[in-house]
């Protein structure tokens, strides 16, 4: 099962467990979606990977398999992306 954060790492915005306002990676790394397009031009800070839109847990298995609640926060934030 998907690990899903409940906020954003760079901004530490809260995301909903079943709301499509959220995007993660490869890693289970999570970023909203306004800084995963905004701020990081569509890469991970930390692999480069993608970020891909998380799919939303219905509201049935949220309470069979409840979200996990550990934040995870980048303390410097997210940097903008390099251009290439």
């Amino acid at each position: 099962m998907l690990e899903r954060g409940p906020n954003c790492e760079c901004c530490d915005r809260d995301l909903p467990p079943n709301g499509a306002g959220a995007r993660g990676c490869g890693f289970e790394r999570t970023l909203g979606s306004a800084c995963a397009q905004g701020v990081r031009a569509g890469t991970r800070p930390n692999c480069g990977g993608e970020p891909v839109r998380r799919p939303v847990r219905p509201a049935v298995g949220l309470g069979r398999h409840p979200a996990w609640t550990g934040r995870v926060l980048k303390a410097e934030g997210c940097p903008p992306r390099e251009a290439a």
